[in-house]
């Protein structure tokens, strides 16, 4: 059986077409290449994009160069750059559509003086220790175990200028014990005020499975370090005769290293924040622990301690004498906490080492996390040793394939350069690359998302042709930024359709063969294959835009019109009908851009007004013959029309779902009453009706946003329950007599028989309408069944 219904859906030929049509108007139309402006590479991180756009602006800015007449036109130029390829979104329209793809938005039309970029702009840019965080990676990373102090800030704000220098002397004492970023509330207004910041600096320590929070203390070095401390859970041991043999005896049976610093008379033994730092950068890979010498000289002196010394002490290796018998032993001569941490590291026991003859039973029934490397060591190399203790609690193993050696087992899984997977339990076969950052937390994010997805690497050997079940296939390249955003979503909308639809992605670089016979020639192109069907996703980098699409294949709210289909369901429309019909073309940016927001606005307005789309490329005559002159064209059609023809404009600026709701709304006759006090009175409180009501006041923003979807509501129940509005600031006495507090604020008056009602009536605490609905629907039925109890009572 089909998952989906095939009415709309293109043919292959013309969906390639499309796709072709697509690459040649990019091509053709871009003036300027945004990516050579700021002479960066396509695969440029944000913060590479900011380094490179300040460096250029330090120079170029017209307060540098008055004698230049065409420094103005030159700075508008890589501002534009600037402004649209630090957004995620803008910067995906741009990749797949070029310039006609942003014909809509107004970017780079103004910019900041000299002084701004020198001292204002992108603050902790060049701060390695500071991990700046974006709305694309902020939640994998505060969820990623480990312990994250945040800096919320604005470019303008002085204290946080002031901050700066402490922030960054902060991040260099506490690199590796935990995490130290920074969030720039200018160039991420949405994700700081979901957060809640409201003023700058903010300071929040996050922690998966912890509520954020906030520092309030002083802004010195010395009382971050204090509050960052105490969320460094690891503990480090004092030993001593009677536990020292116990606890290392307990560690090396789960193979876990002691780290231990004796501390005697003479030398320099380290330091008790330096012990707890090591302890927390070490976590579940060795414990630390201290022993004082000076009271216990017997066990030092049988350790041949003489001076203060630190030791590692990996499982196996004997406590029983310093010298040659101590085999495996690592003395450490310095005092510097991450020169100690970078030689454990180094000393401890490698991944675990799949190869040919191994890789296929190891992964057979069990969840891995494999590094595949080509030779290289480094620090990060060693840092990855940490991922065993991190993915213990997730029953993830951790090893690692060394694709010189092993180069056809490589080969075989198409893996070209260093990176790492998730096998998933199920064989070799299943897996999923990571393709974000490096960084440790980033992986372990990935690792735990990825086990309990539902994605697969796609190769030639398993790309879904002709299979019977429907598949969502991301065809990508690494390089690309909104496609390495999508992925996290794509995971989470696999496990939501799990059992009807199948995930995988298909990385263009190494299969360019393949996508090349799919025409793929912009990233991300997301594709649903439904047996002979071929559907493009068009929408949100985001899980809910997925499943919204997916609804939409399923359940189509939008017609797509043929000019005979047009004439017989619009211009022969009944008078109760309202018609909104889109004329667009698959060429045009913007039109690409309105889609998922039509097919939004169209479930919305279900079953109130009619919705549907007129390709004009397809239908391009008769477009023409219906004056269409520009793309996208958005008319509607009203209801009790003498003319069929007759048609209104959408001229608004924004093209948002909610807008074009609030526009389309307004064409119709209301379903809402509006109520005086005597009509609260007499219809409401001594009526026989069941009434919803919406007490609002003329001057409450939150209440114009509400009020067309009490309008929707109010067509949602009609029949059912009357809906009416009062307006709070003409009559204040019947407002504050309901008890209202808050605006806009919906109350349900239930008719129980009775003729007098709780003027109050029954608060709603929703501002959607099916939501608010469902809440209407289920009390009726309990009214309902309450009235048949009563009746069989009276019996």
């Amino acid at each position: 059986m089909e998952m989906f219904q095939n009415h709309h859906t293109p043919p292959r030929k013309l969906f390639l077409f499309a796709f072709i049509a697509v690459w040649l108007f990019v091509t053709i139309s871009s003036d300027e290449d945004y990516y050579k402006l700021l002479g960066i590479s396509r695969e440029a991180s944000t913060r590479e994009i900011r380094q490179a756009f300040k460096k250029l602006a330090l120079t170029m800015h017209p307060d540098k160069n008055p004698n230049d007449g065409t420094a103005h036109e030159k700075f508008l130029k890589i501002n534009r750059a600037y402004e649209v390829l630090k957004d995620e979104d803008l910067r995906k329209k741009y990749d797949k559509y070029g310039e006609k793809g942003l014909q809509d938005e107004q970017q780079g039309g103004r910019y900041e003086s000299w002084n701004y970029y020198r001292y204002d702009f992108g603050i902790y840019d060049d701060d390695p220790e500071i991990t700046t965080l974006d709305r694309g990676d902020f939640d994998a990373a505060v969820n990623s175990g480990d312990v994250w102090f945040v800096n919320f800030y604005f470019p303008r704000c002085s204290h946080c200028h002031d901050l700066a220098p402490t922030w960054r002397e902060f991040a260099k004492e506490m690199d590796g014990v935990i995490r130290i970023s920074a969030v720039n509330c200018g160039d991420n207004g949405m994700l700081c005020r979901s957060k809640g910041i409201n003023s700058y600096p903010s300071l929040y320590v996050f922690r998966a499975g912890m509520k954020p929070e906030k520092y309030y203390g002083d802004r010195t070095k010395s009382s971050l370090t204090t509050f960052a401390m105490q969320f460094v859970k690891s503990k480090v041991t004092e030993l001593w005769q009677g536990n020292i043999f116990n606890e290392i005896d307990r560690a090396f049976a789960e193979r876990i290293s002691w780290l231990i610093t004796f501390c005697a008379d003479t030398g320099d033994c380290l330091e008790p924040q330096t012990r707890r730092k090591l302890a927390g950068m070490l976590d579940g890979l060795v414990n630390v622990g201290w022993m004082d010498c000076s009271k216990q000289a017997d066990l030092c002196d049988s350790f041949e301690i003489t001076t203060s010394t630190t030791a590692l002490f990996p499982p196996g290796s004997s406590l029983a004498q310093k010298g040659s018998a101590m085999v495996g032993t690592l003395f450490i001569n310095d005092l510097d906490t991450k020169e100690i941490y970078a030689q454990v590291l180094q000393h401890l026991p490698d991944l675990e080492i799949l190869t040919k003859s191994s890789f296929e039973h190891k992964l057979a029934h069990h969840r891995w996390l494999i590094s595949f490397s080509f030779g290289h060591n480094d620090l990060a190399s060693h840092e990855y040793k940490k991922l065993k203790a991190l993915l213990k609690g997730s029953h993830i193993q951790v090893g690692k394939v060394d694709c010189v050696a092993d180069s056809e087992l490589c080969a075989s899984l198409y893996i070209q350069k260093p990176c790492v997977a998730v096998f998933k339990g199920v064989g070799i076969h299943d897996f999923e690359i990571h393709y974000g950052k490096d960084a440790l937390y980033n992986v372990v994010a990935f690792a735990k998302e990825s086990v309990n997805a539902h994605v697969t690497t796609l190769r030639p050997e398993n790309f879904p042709n002709q299979e019977k079940e429907p598949w969502l296939v991301d065809f990508f390249a690494p390089w690309c930024p909104p496609c390495r955003a999508l992925l996290p979503e794509l995971r989470k909308a696999s496990i939501q359709l799990f059992g009807q639809l199948k995930f995988g992605t298909l990385d263009c670089t190494v299969h360019e063969r393949l996508c090349n016979m799919y025409n793929i020639h912009a990233y991300p192109t997301t594709v649903i294959f439904n047996k002979s069907s071929i559907h493009e996703y068009e929408g949100h980098h985001s899980a809910d835009g997925i499943l919204e699409f997916i609804e939409d294949l399923v359940n189509p709210v939008v017609v797509t019109m043929t000019p005979e289909s047009f004439q017989e369901l619009v211009k022969r429309r009944k008078s109760s009908e309202t018609w909104m019909v889109d004329f667009y073309a698959p060429w045009c940016g913007p039109c690409q851009a309105l889609l998922p927001e039509w097919r939004r606005m169209a479930r919305m307005l279900s079953g109130i007004v009619n919705v549907g789309t007129v390709d004009c490329q397809k239908h391009h005559s008769f477009c023409q013959g219906e004056n269409v002159r520009a793309y996208p064209e958005i008319r509607l059609f009203p209801q009790n029309s003498n003319r069929r023809d007759q048609y209104q404009s959408y001229n608004g600026w924004h093209r948002d779902a909610f807008s074009l709701k609030t526009w389309a709304l307004s064409s119709l006759p209301r379903a809402s009453v509006d109520l005086s006090p005597e009509d609260f009175k007499r219809k409401v409180l001594g009526g026989k009706d069941h009434w919803v009501l919406d007490f609002y006041a003329p001057w409450c923003g939150p209440c114009q946003q509400f009020a067309p979807e009490f309008e929707v509501l109010a067509r949602m129940m009609k029949g059912t329950v009357r809906a009416g509005k009062v307006d709070c600031q003409a009559h204040s006495q019947t407002c504050q007599n309901a008890g209202i507090k808050a605006y806009p604020s919906v109350r349900f008056y239930p008719h129980l028989g009775t003729t007098r009602r709780d003027q109050g009536g029954e608060h709603i605490n929703s501002r959607d309408a099916p939501v608010i609905a469902d809440i209407l629907r289920q009390r009726l039925q309990q009214l309902a069944l309450q009235g048949k109890s009563s009746k069989l009572k009276v019996s």
